[in-house]
This record gives C-alpha cells, sequence and structure tokens, in this order.
C-alpha cells in the first residue's frame, strides 16, 4: 500500500503540461544548458544565411554591372574614371593593373601582363576568403550540433534511469516526462544542425558563382591590358617602350 501510494503521489507530482517549454523548464540544468547552446547555434545560422544572402547579391549586381561596363569602354583608363574610385573588389582590380602601368614605366621587358596577372589573382584571392568568412561556423554547427543534442539526451535520459532506481517502480507515466524532455535535446540539435547543412551547401555553391565571376572580371581587365598594350594608350605606352 505504501509503495502504491508513493507512485500515485509521485503521478500526481508530474506536469500537466508536456509542451516543448514545459519540458524545457522541467529539465535537468545540463539539459537545459545543452537545448539553450543549441537554440543560440540556430540564431547564428540564421543570422550568417541572412547577411551571406544579402552580400552575395549586392556582390554579384555590383559585379554584374562593372563587367559590362568593362565590355563597353575602349580604353581601361576610360573604366577606371567611369567606375571611380571605392572600396570594392571591382575598383581594386582596375586600380591595381593601372598601378602596375604606373610602376612599369620605363622598365625594360615585355612583363608587365604577367606582373597585372599576379595583382589581380592576389586580390581574387583576398576577396574570395572575405565572402567565405562566416560559413565555417555553419559546417561547425552541422557537424556537432546533433553530437551536442545526443549528449543532452543521453544525459537527460539517465537522469530518467536514476529516478526510476529511486522510487523503485517502472510506471510509464513516471518514466515517459523524464525521458520526453532528454528526447527534446536531440530534437532542437537537429533542428539546428539541418538548416545549417542546407544553408552552409547553398552558400558554397554562391560563392563558387561569385569567384568565377570575379575570375571573368579579372580576365576582363587583363584583355584591357593587353589591347592599351598594343594600342600604345597611356600610361601603358611607357611601360611597353
Amino acid at each position: 500500500m505504501e509503495g502504491t501510494a508513493e507512485v500515485s503521489g509521485m503521478i500526481a507530482a508530474l506536469p500537466h503540461e508536456l509542451s516543448p517549454w514545459a519540458m524545457f523548464l522541467s529539465a535537468h540544468i545540463v539539459v537545459q544548458v545543452v537545448m539553450v547552446g543549441l537554440a543560440l547555434a540556430s540564431v547564428a545560422t540564421w543570422t550568417v544565411a541572412i547577411a551571406k544572402a544579402v552580400e552575395l547579391r549586392r556582390a554579384h549586381r555590383r559585379l554584374a554591372e562593372v563587367t559590362k561596363l568593362l565590355g563597353e569602354v575602349r580604353s581601361l583608363a576610360e573604366a577606371s574614371a567611369r567606375v571611380g574610385s571605392g572600396d570594392g573588389v571591382e575598383e581594386a582590380l582596375i586600380a591595381a593593373a593601372m598601378r602596375e602601368a604606373h610602376l612599369s614605366a620605363g622598365v625594360c621587358g615585355h612583363g608587365l601582363k604577367e606582373r597585372v596577372a599576379t595583382r589581380l589573382e592576389r586580390i581574387e584571392a583576398a576577396a574570395g576568403r572575405r565572402m567565405s568568412a562566416g560559413t565555417g561556423v555553419l559546417a561547425s554547427i552541422g557537424s556537432t550540433a546533433p553530437f551536442v543534442g545526443l549528449f543532452g539526451t543521453v544525459w537527460g535520459i539517465m537522469n530518467s534511469f536514476i529516478g526510476i532506481a529511486r522510487s523503485h517502480t517502472t510506471n510509464l507515466a513516471v518514466v515517459a516526462p523524464g525521458i520526453a524532455e532528454a528526447l527534446l535535446a536531440t530534437a532542437i540539435g537537429l533542428v539546428a544542425a539541418i538548416p545549417a547543412v542546407i544553408v552552409y551547401n547553398c552558400l558554397a555553391r554562391a560563392i563558387v558563382g561569385y569567384r568565377a565571376q570575379l575570375t571573368d572580371l579579372s580576365a576582363m581587365v587583363a584583355r584591357h591590358v593587353s589591347r592599351d598594350l598594343d594600342r600604345r594608350v597611356l600610361p601603358f605606352a611607357e611601360a611597353a617602350e
């Protein structure tokens, strides 16, 4: 009778509401920390996704505009005048070619195009690294979040079994809430990991496209350098003599 009364008391003490929020509040402190960490990871995923989507959209639009402009002008000096000065990678590519032409004025040999190409390659590589910044966080979240959630689940189930041992009962009504709280950690881990993997793959493809577009722009700058050298158009005339 005493055991039955004890079990009845435990059942009465169980939470009547088993919503995700109620399970979070009644979970062990370690499981709560895991859930909060996974929730923050999910927020970081969507923050990076939105920020990178806006950044890539602007970069693609700007690269398309400058690429079209380079296809219309007859010289790199004209392109530099129309693009203007700025801190974008497009302005940096054109400015680097112009600067190398000025620095190469009076230099014997025909290595201007090679020197310009090396400058453009370095700028391309730096721009690619800047655009990829932050995506490593998504890869880390996507690969580790399920295991972090699993850790919370294991810890929660371990505490549930400890409670079963202390209560000397296997009544499902007593066991189920603790196990449900533990499994909630795994669910949150998957909610954090799946979008992170999807967003990372989407951003990786978009960044590859951005780098290809940047390579096309760099090739157009190199072609203008070659044309200006053949035409003896300033400031390249002095470099070619």
